[in-house]
């Protein structure tokens, strides 16, 4: 064989070789870009539907607190009238458990 043509081949091979390995590099780059804008559009994503969730959560908060609220109320109207009536009818016995103890405390068992 040439040496020369030997020579041109070295040299092809080696052009080849360089070209693969830039091939190479440009894919790399390529997917590392493509890697890099998933993860910004999945953390633009992520973003949103938090931003989504905290808006709902704040919402039923708020609901549930007006709702505590009236809650709060109805409760103590409910109390108020519970208590009233337990002031009635002890008004009305408190004559009847008077005598009642009166009757016991003086009355003397052999």
């Amino acid at each position: 064989m040439d040496p020369s043509r030997r020579q041109g081949g070295i040299q092809q091979l080696l052009a080849a070789e360089q070209d693969a390995q830039q091939i190479v590099n440009a894919a790399r780059n390529a997917k590392m870009a493509r890697l890099k804008q998933a993860k910004e559009e999945a953390e633009k994503e992520i973003a949103e539907y938090r931003a989504q969730m905290e808006a709902e959560f704040q919402r039923k908060v708020a609901e549930s607190s007006g709702d505590s609220g009236a809650n709060v109320k109805r409760l103590e109207q409910e109390t108020g009238a519970k208590i009233e009536q337990l002031k009635l009818q002890s008004a009305s016995i408190s004559h009847d458990v008077v005598q009642m103890l009166l009757r016991h405390v003086t009355t003397v068992k052999n």
